[in-house]
């Protein structure tokens, strides 16, 4: 459990999610609406080099994104009427092998996405945000474990 007491120290833990990030995979992001998802996950994009505008995905399902050779794709599950319509709309085949996923309100494809190697569970804390994280894969287990010898500068000087 972290706490995340404002807008910049969600914008400071997705910068520290890009620093130990692996080329490929699949993360979860939950949340209530304006729990802090998409501000994470710009944040996130940006620290990894994007320089362009984030837009949330709310209605196009997902934005696609190529960073340093890197190709990452940003989902939003939200307005989603029945996991099925992921296979109907080709989502299977952009989450292949060589690229990284991050999928806001993955509820909306339960039965349908494989086992997230990485789910951040945001929700509110006061003036700001409390943040949960599990794995469901080694790969994700290893991406945790970076983050947490990872801390931010704050937490090494406070240590």
């Amino acid at each position: 459990m972290q706490e995340l007491p404002d807008e910049h120290a969600t914008r400071a833990f997705g910068a520290r999610l890009a620093a130990t990030c692996p080329l490929r995979g699949l993360v979860f992001l939950q949340g209530d609406l304006g729990a802090g998802k998409t501000t994470l996950v710009r944040a996130f994009l940006r620290a990894l080099g994007h320089v362009g505008p984030v837009k949330s995905p709310t209605y196009t399902l997902v934005e696609p994104y190529e960073i340093g050779g890197r190709r990452i794709l940003h989902f939003d599950l939200y307005r989603l009427a029945d996991p099925e319509e992921l296979e109907y709309l080709g989502v299977r085949e952009d989450m292949d092998d060589a690229t990284l996923n991050l999928v806001e309100w993955p509820s909306q494809g339960d039965g349908w996405l494989p086992v997230p190697d990485l789910v951040l569970s945001l929700s509110a804390s006061g003036e700001g945000r409390r943040l949960e994280l599990s794995s469901g894969t080694d790969a994700g287990r290893e991406w945790v474990a970076r983050i947490l010898e990872n801390p931010p500068e704050n937490e090494r000087l406070s240590g």
